[in-house]
């Protein structure tokens, strides 16, 4: 997978406004992101992942957990798989946007396989199997990149809805 992804958003002012993101497609929303012409939201360099690749209904992410996300008894804390999961799966509903439209998460559940040891590199994979008028339906795997181990498999429901209109 190429390395294209250049940068996260390091203030609220360099994240994308409503009227970049109504602007474009989910889908040219998602390359803008991996391809750099747009920032990443913080929260992937907080947790160490980042969107590699986007097509319709697919989105797959990077990510190697690290130190920092242990839990106290010294494994990758939940919350990681459940943050890389939600944010494959939904941003894959979001490839299926059309310009003018947002969605956000109504539910999502995970369900851990085994603990990915502390510096794995793994893929986050999202696919959707329904993309509605008012929600998308998505399911993620966590795969290791180099054992090719399943980690964690997930599921969501997202809401889609037609975005905000600017006042004249």
């Amino acid at each position: 997978m190429p390395d294209t992804f250049h940068h996260y958003a390091k203030s609220p002012e360099e994240l994308a406004d409503i009227d970049t993101i109504l602007s474009r497609s989910g889908l040219e929303f998602m390359q803008d992101i991996i391809e750099g012409r747009l920032p990443g939201p913080p929260i992937g360099q907080t947790l160490g992942f980042r969107p590699v690749h986007a097509e319709e209904g697919k989105v797959i992410f990077e990510g190697t957990p690290e130190f920092r996300v242990m839990n106290p008894i010294g494994t990758v804390h939940g919350g990681w798989y459940g943050t890389i999961l939600d944010s494959c799966m939904a941003c894959a509903v979001q490839t299926m946007l059309k310009k003018g439209q947002i969605y956000t998460t109504l539910e999502y559940k995970i369900n851990i396989i085994r603990p990915i040891p502390i510096g794995t590199r793994v893929l986050a994979i999202g696919t959707v199997h329904h993309a509605g008028r008012s929600t998308g339906i998505a399911d993620g795997e966590i795969k290791g990149l180099d054992d090719g181990k399943l980690y964690a498999t997930g599921s969501t429901t997202c809401i889609v809805m037609d975005g905000p209109r600017r006042q004249p």
